[in-house]
């Protein structure tokens, strides 16, 4: 079983730390073999070669706005079929690259990736400064709880299908 659990994100951008922040504490953990934690902050193309290596599960962790109550988690399953862009999205800036457009260049790499889940926090600030707001710093433990689950649950159903 090989899992990534990947921190995204801008630590200089207020609550868009919030994936590296949760990653951080997570990678102080001990995690089984085949299990993979990293930040990747803004290096969204070091991610994109990163899953290159091919998972059988990928947990993202990131802030995105959509509109709920900052500080709510949400877990999203993206359906990777189609690169932004259309048919030249692979004509990209390696230095524009989002999490979104590293998830979606690789989905077009054939089987590499296996499931793949989002963990989302809504912010309440991304404008410029260091740190997150209240609401969001109070959601990072539970946000490691639910990587910690996720995880749990990507090895054991691995486990039990074996």
């Amino acid at each position: 079983m090989r899992v990534l659990v990947a921190g995204a994100g801008n630590i200089f951008l207020g609550d868009d730390g919030f994936g590296s922040e949760v990653v951080r504490r997570l990678e102080c953990e001990q995690w089984p073999a085949g299990v993979r934690v990293r930040d990747f902050g803004v290096a969204a193309v070091h991610l994109a070669y990163e899953l290159e290596d091919g998972f059988d599960t990928v947990v993202l962790v990131d802030a995105s706005a959509s509109g709920q109550v900052p500080g709510t988690l949400s877990v999203i399953e993206p359906q990777l079929d189609r690169a932004p862009g259309g048919e030249n999205a692979f004509l990209f800036d390696p230095h524009a690259v989002t999490p979104d457009t590293a998830l979606a260049l690789l989905s077009h790499a054939g089987d590499r990736l296996g499931r793949v889940l989002v963990v989302v926090c809504e912010p309440a600030s991304i404008d410029e400064g260091i740190g997150l707001s209240p609401p969001v710093a109070g959601a990072v433990d539970e946000a490691v709880s639910l990587v910690r689950k996720l995880v749990e649950e990507a090895v054991g159903a691995r486990t039990r299908a074996v």
